[in-house]
């Protein structure tokens, strides 16, 4: 009787028998299941990642913090004079910024603006060559590469003894975060089946709000910009895990050929999820016969983005709203910053909002479909943007409440413009137009910096812009078709004939 009760236990901890998989026209996704134990797993040791995305991102918050100074010359009031020998800086909340470490006052202000449109430039160029390395080379060198070189040039910026060496190596570590980004969400989605994907493809950016969150406690406890870049770099050590842990992506090495180790991939993954992989080379050889022997497919090019009339409008209107969504997102997450009050809370309450939103987009989106979300987030950014436009002489709190606002419209906005604009292109041209419109997107991000700087001639200049560009965010959302629970377009005529009647329509 004592043999045998360890042996029950033993027989309850024991899974059962390798469970057959249902069979979808994904040969891939055929193999090792919709979203098992492998793929959950997969996504949070993948969605690490996301956290340094926004911490390099966002960081020039503190690196650049507001650091108030004064002129210590006799008889001298204007800190900004040309009478002014002597400078000092107010050290109470920061010991040292990029601003007093460089001198980056008065005439050079602008520069320390300038040093996160770089970043932004360097985020876009990043995600397109990063991109395409990723398609030549593969998806996990690409990805392997892109974390390195965050991590390398990270800790280079630490030891930055110049104001443009500290840019260009901020440009190569946004660079590789550019990558990071568009590297770890085409693993992810190649590996997750249709059933899932919408889900995590929201839920993905979580770890970049959370990212954005905890700057401000980085920030908090670490008064020195050095070592507060050193603290959100270190953290990129975990990426040594990968090399262990992420394979190549088994989708792209069956459309390049390479079935034996496409064949090895899926039978690991198989046996995680306690599925059957007797049938896996058999079936994904007879798969790559069909694929092989069938006619290739027309490939799109971004010129034919705007060929098509109905196809030019929607990629006008969806590139709006991706230029609208990044340049309010990162410029009012980089105002905020200006305004009085605690800098640490005010960005700690601020980012972690996006928290909730993000998770309120898989609701919305799901029951209200993306085109009335899209129009509802944009009029609360809208709506607190341009209250602030009249508030400026106002309570610093209330300034803070209405760019808190705008900010958590936008945190709804941006998970929904990854997800629509994935469904409002045909197929042909899809990833040209999500490229084309992330690159607009980018662009809006790169001038955001620039635009906070124009509250220093009037300071309801800035929200204002904001604002009308957020109103233009609902406005052209009117001239987008509804996708929920609709059949994407596959080709030019599915796009033009198809949706022709959607116009101007919620359905």
């Amino acid at each position: 009787m004592a043999d045998e009760k360890p042996k029950k236990k033993w027989e309850c901890c024991k899974r059962g028998p390798p469970q057959p998989v249902e069979k979808t026209a994904d040969p891939i996704i055929s193999q090792i299941g919709d979203f098992k134990v492998y793929q959950f797993w997969y996504c949070m040791l993948i969605f690490l990642c996301k956290f340094g995305t926004g911490w390099h991102t966002l960081a020039h918050i503190f690196l650049a913090a507001p650091t108030p100074h004064i002129c210590k010359t006799e008889n001298v009031t204007n800190a900004c004079s040309s009478a002014c020998k002597d400078r000092s800086f107010d050290t109470s909340v920061f010991k040292t910024t990029i601003v007093t470490e460089w001198n980056l006052t008065c005439k050079k202000s602008s520069l320390a603006s300038l040093s996160q449109s770089i970043v932004m430039v360097g985020i876009m160029f990043g995600s397109m060559v990063f991109g395409m390395i990723s398609d030549r080379c593969g998806r996990r060198p690409a990805f392997l590469g892109c974390c390195f070189m965050q991590l390398g040039t990270g800790l280079i910026v630490c030891v930055s003894p110049y104001f443009w060496f500290y840019c260009i190596f901020r440009f190569l570590v946004a660079f590789a975060t550019g990558g990071t980004m568009t590297t770890s969400f085409v693993l992810i989605m190649e590996i997750i089946g249709p059933k899932k994907r919408e889900l995590v493809a929201i839920l993905y950016q979580i770890p970049f709000n959370i990212g954005h969150a905890s700057l401000a406690v980085f920030a908090y406890f670490i008064r020195t910009w050095r070592w507060f870049q050193f603290s959100v770099t270190i953290f990129s050590v975990v990426f040594f895990l990968y090399i262990c842990l992420v394979p190549e992506s088994p989708r792209w090495l069956f459309i390049t050929g390479r079935l034996d180790k496409s064949i090895k991939i899926l039978e690991k993954i198989a046996k995680h999820n306690n599925v059957i992989t007797e049938t896996i080379r058999g079936e994904i050889e007879a798969a790559y016969k069909v694929v092989s022997a069938s006619a290739p497919v027309k490939k799109g090019t971004i010129i034919d983005l705007f060929r098509y009339p109905y196809l030019r409008l929607k990629t006008i209107c969806m590139a709006n709203i991706w230029l609208v969504v990044c340049m309010v997102y990162y410029g009012t997450a980089q105002y905020i910053s200006k305004l009085g009050g605690n800098i640490f809370i005010n960005n700690l309450i601020a980012a972690a909002l996006g928290i909730p939103g993000t998770l309120l987009c898989v609701v919305m989106t799901k029951y209200l479909g993306r085109k009335l979300t899209m129009m509802i987030t944009n009029a609360i950014s809208a709506i607190g943007l341009l209250a602030l436009t009249f508030l400026t002489h106002a309570d610093e709190k209330i300034q803070v409440v209405c760019a808190t606002l705008g900010l958590f419209g936008a945190s709804i906005t941006f998970p929904n413009a990854y997800l629509w604009g994935g469904e409002v292109f045909p197929t042909v041209v899809r990833a040209n137009g999500l490229g084309l419109c992330s690159m607009v997107g980018r662009g809006g991000s790169l001038i955001a910096p620039l635009i906070c700087e124009l509250a220093l001639i009037r300071a309801w200049i800035t929200p204002l812009i904001f604002g009308l560009f957020s109103v233009s965010g609902v406005l052209v959302s009117f001239c987008l078709p509804e996708t929920r629970g609709v059949q994407l377009p596959a080709t030019f005529e599915d796009s033009e004939v198809r949706e022709q009647n959607k116009l101007c329509s919620f359905r």
